[in-house]
């Protein structure tokens, strides 16, 4: 397990409508900010009745899918996906949630006016699931002005016990992109982890929230989760992934010819502001997939799986 620092994530309430600069500033300093009841009881509650309606494959395909069986309960079916990736691209309420007035409170504020989305991933993790290993998101989402973040809205109470998000305060402010390599740790499913940074464990913080909450993150923030070791239930969370509308995103091999220097992956969500690129459309490239847990191997679904 690791060590606790005594300092506590600094959190804001959903009463105001936007945060302070000394909440910014904490962000800015630490690479992360909680806001507690941000969500309201009832849309936890729906985006949990979604999650259900995704797993059994009642809104679209999702590649990579397990089959529901007969006489499966909704815990049942749920339990057997880690995560779903793009979830977005099938559920008309996990995309309203992109632009949650809360999130876009914040993220203009710590980002700037103008943002836009390019990923959602819902995380389930049921116990005895495993949880991820030390990363940072501008690793695998590249920006060119440093301004990715996340917002991981609790679906759960995340605690230690169930797998909540451990962070390293401060690591973000290097603007370091540290190496990855692949790794058998049956702790953490198949993602490659980060490693050669100049942190130790103990130098990272537990993020325990109550469902409800949105916990904030930079994109050069170096964090991961443990598995989920509490007898029952799940740590779930819908995290999206936005950055400021002015960068180019490098995000993919450009399907065009052309320099990787212009390239700009369009298949993005405005979320506020304006789209200075708005000349260049919008394309639908992703698709919803599960992430493999590594309990049934590491291949991840293709666009081209059968159904």
């Amino acid at each position: 397990m690791l060590a606790t620092r005594q300092r506590a994530p600094a959190t804001v309430t959903s009463h105001a409508t936007q945060i302070t600069d000394e909440h910014a500033d904490f962000y800015r300093e630490n690479g992360y900010l909680v806001v507690e009841d941000a969500l309201t009881a009832q849309e936890v509650d729906a985006l949990r009745q979604e999650t259900v309606r995704i797993c059994r494959g009642e809104l679209g395909r999702v590649r990579g899918l397990p089959p529901v069986l007969p006489g499966d309960t909704d815990e049942d079916v749920v339990r057997r996906t880690i995560c779903v990736h793009f979830p977005h691209k099938i559920s008309e309420v996990m995309y309203d949630f992109l632009a949650h007035r809360i999130i876009v409170d914040v993220l203009t504020r710590v980002i700037g006016p103008n943002v836009k989305c390019m990923q959602s991933m819902l995380f389930i993790k049921a116990s005895g699931k495993p949880g991820q290993a030390w990363h940072q998101d501008e690793g695998f989402i590249p920006t060119r002005d440093r301004s990715l973040g996340a917002a991981w809205m609790a679906l759960d109470d995340a605690t230690v016990e169930n797998g909540c998000l451990w962070v390293i305060p401060g690591s973000h402010k290097r603007g370091i992109i540290w190496p990855h390599r692949e790794h058998d740790d049956e702790r953490f499913d198949c993602v490659v982890e980060s490693f050669q940074f100049p942190y130790t464990d103990d130098d990272a913080v537990p993020v325990e929230v109550k469902a409800g909450s949105i916990v904030f993150f930079n994109g050069y923030l170096l964090h991961r989760s443990l598995p989920n070791v509490a007898q029952r239930g799940f740590r779930r969370s819908l995290v999206n992934h936005y950055c400021s509308a002015e960068t180019l995103l490098p995000w993919r091999p450009p399907e065009k010819p052309g320099p990787m220097a212009t390239h700009d992956h369009r298949d993005i969500v405005l979320i506020a502001g304006e789209d200075p690129y708005v000349y260049k459309g919008i394309e639908d490239l992703m698709y919803p997939h599960i992430r493999p847990d590594r309990e049934g191997g590491c291949r991840w679904p293709t666009r081209e799986d059968p159904e």
